[in-house]
């Protein structure tokens, strides 16, 4: 489906065309409709599908045509991290480059005291998109400089790393702060219960897509040793002796451990860094820098990097621990071969995970090649079929997707915005 068929504005239409974009990617062609006709919206789709222009298009184009307050904060986008807002900014800087009254600022902590005044004046003068991170727009909130009474959109971006930073208090509290009639969207790549809960309380009778993931890439050599958690290291120790040491990502599930592997590959002499949420924004910053600019040849994260993050020449991926499910494995080895390079996916399965990644292999639709331990390493466990464990839970309730509100809910839903002349009308 091509843009042109939508009912987005014509400035929305003519930033595209200069920007050679024609046809929507799956996630666009069906989220943009039902944000154009105010619903709320839950997406699930990993990152490269599209999403940001999938939420950013039809709410840049609403506040064009609209008759929405300009002193007000018409739109929030709330970003887990510096850098993806920053790539959100950039993004709406593009789209909106025919929209002279949609004005936008950036609210995002690690910046000196001339940044903070900016963010303050584009607040108090009512910038029409505000894009921010979670604690820097809460610090705004708190001392009064920040009204969001009168916003009629909301966007969570990323709400699973939003978890995994330990951001969904601060975001509850945000949201709070909303209007009723505000509509809210809401993107994850992945959906952990707590994610779900997060979206039944978030948002009201939400239109629900999910894109399935999609296998990674044919250029990543995949491959994987079975062993034991104490072999780990000693087999890191053995694949950097071979010199595949540069531009290396080490992901590992918690991030007491990613302390652990750092401190342990700092004693064998390697440069490493670390990433995971204890570090404050400055110390990811620096992080982050110095792993791009070369100066890190290791780096050791939790999935806070896994997603969202663009880093073109990672040449090899190390699961230390099997990730949860495939989308996560998906995620973590998409970090290499990236802008047509090759790229090495190694993954380290204990005995505990077997029964986890034959479940990812199920999804890949192929095994993964397992590379015999190094010598003198002993041997490692047996890899042959696990049974899940029984669980004794139950899962009760259903998930409210579109049509299952009443027919006034849903009148209402669409009244939220101005009327448009020639606007398409739900049926």
């Amino acid at each position: 489906m091509k843009f042109e068929e939508t009912y987005l504005d014509d400035n929305i239409l003519d930033a595209l065309y200069d920007m050679r974009f024609d046809e929507m990617t799956p996630i666009q062609e069906r989220c943009i409709p039902e944000i154009l006709d105010g619903y709320d919206l839950l997406g699930v789709a990993q990152t490269g599908t599209g999403k940001t222009a999938a939420y950013l298009l039809p709410i840049l184009s609403m506040l064009d045509e609209g008759d929405y307050p300009k002193d007000a904060i018409n739109c929030v986008v709330m970003s887990p991290t510096r850098e993806l807002a920053q790539q959100i900014d950039q993004a709406m800087q593009g789209f909106g480059y025919y929209l002279d009254g949609v004005s936008s600022v950036a609210v995002y902590g690690g910046n000196d005291g001339g940044r903070y005044e900016q963010e303050l004046r584009g607040m108090r003068l009512g910038a029409d998109m505000l894009i921010a991170t979670p604690g820097r727009l809460l610090s705004h909130l708190k001392v009064g400089n920040l009204d969001l009474s009168r916003c009629s959109f909301f966007v969570l971006d990323e709400a699973d790393r939003m978890l995994d930073m330990g951001f969904i208090d601060d975001i509850m509290k945000i949201v709070q702060q909303l209007p009723q009639n505000c509509q809210r969207i809401m993107f994850s790549a992945t959906m952990p219960p707590k994610i779900r809960e997060l979206a039944v309380a978030m948002l009201h009778n939400p239109v629900e897509v999910k894109i399935a993931v999609s296998k990674p890439a044919e250029k990543i050599r995949q491959s994987a040793y079975v062993c034991y958690e104490p072999q780990k290291l000693k087999i890191i120790n053995h694949i950097f002796k071979a010199g595949n040491l540069q531009r290396v990502i080490i992901f590992s599930g918690k991030k007491d451990k990613v302390k652990e592997i750092a401190r342990s590959l700092k004693q064998m002499h390697i440069n490493c860094g670390q990433m995971h949420s204890d570090l404050t924004q400055q110390e990811r910053d620096e992080v982050m820098y110095r792993f791009k600019a070369g100066q890190v040849d290791v780096l050791v994260a939790t999935d806070i990097v896994a997603r969202g993050i663009d880093i073109d020449d990672i040449r090899t991926v190390i699961n230390y621990d099997v990730p949860h499910d495939a989308e996560d494995y998906v995620h973590r080895i998409g970090r290499t071969a990236r802008a047509d390079r090759d790229g090495e996916a190694v993954t380290f399965i204990s005995d505990t995970d077997i029964y986890r990644f034959q479940q990812i292999e199920h999804f890949l639709g192929k095994e993964v090649e397992k590379t015999p331990l190094p010598d003198g390493l002993g041997e490692g466990p047996e890899y042959t079929k696990r049974e899940k464990k029984r669980s004794n839970t139950r899962r009760h309730g259903r998930w409210n997707s579109r049509g299952n509100g009443s027919k006034d809910q849903r009148k209402h839903r669409q009244k939220r915005k101005p009327a448009k002349d020639g606007a398409k009308q739900k049926q």
